[in-house]
């Protein structure tokens, strides 16, 4: 839920209209609901408790599609499969739609020793670091002084969303839609990797 909360803030302190429905067991297990009761976050938060017999109602909530809105939904692969179905139902655009599993599934993101080495293009300075298989690109990156900004280390947040200069991306991420995927024109480095020998990023 941090991506949601730090969204919701930024959202909160530049006065956009947004709505939060958070769904959760209970109340005392609760992750940030303490922050999520704040003034200027609490009027656009409906809190849902298990517990309670209390449930999202996902149609009514996701029946407007229109005016540019966006979707974010992050939780359990079968949660986040039910609200990508009825926002499918309703029409929403795909590219306004977006994901965060709270763990992303093994097989997008093994990376590990069978992964062959690649370099990484700084397109501001030119500079050339390698990447070591089984070693992330934001990892690579740290250890020679560059820092990203990221949040959840596992492509499910968008916040270390980078984009590609050249080269084709490897992606290994559950944030980027199939077309986004298929333009290879952006990638998510704490997870992806390379096809390419050299990838170049606009860092």
């Amino acid at each position: 839920m941090t991506p949601i909360l730090c969204m919701a803030e930024a959202l909160a302190a530049s006065g956009a209209s947004f709505e939060v429905h958070y769904c959760t067991r209970e109340p005392a297990r609760t992750a940030f609901r303490e922050r999520f009761a704040r003034e200027g976050i609490a009027a656009h938060t409906r809190l849902y408790f298990d517990s309670e017999g209390q449930r999202a109602d996902l149609d009514a909530i996701l029946a407007q599609p229109s005016g540019g809105k966006h979707l974010y939904v992050c939780g359990p692969a079968g949660f986040i499969d039910a609200v990508l179905a009825r926002a499918e139902a309703a029409q929403w655009p795909e590219g306004n739609v977006h994901r965060e599993y709270f763990a992303a599934p093994a097989h997008e993101n093994a990376g590990g020793e069978a992964d062959p080495p690649f370099q990484v293009k700084l397109h501001s300075s030119g500079r050339v670091i390698d990447v070591k298989a089984g070693e992330t690109i934001v990892a690579a990156l740290a250890a020679q002084g560059v820092e990203v900004q990221m949040s959840c280390e596992q492509g499910v947040c968008g916040t270390c969303l980078t984009r590609v200069i050249d080269g084709t991306p490897d992606h290994r991420d559950v944030y980027l839609t199939d077309d986004e995927r298929a333009a290879n024109d952006q990638i998510l480095p704490c997870c992806s990797r390379s096809q390419s020998a050299v990838l170049v990023l606009d860092l």
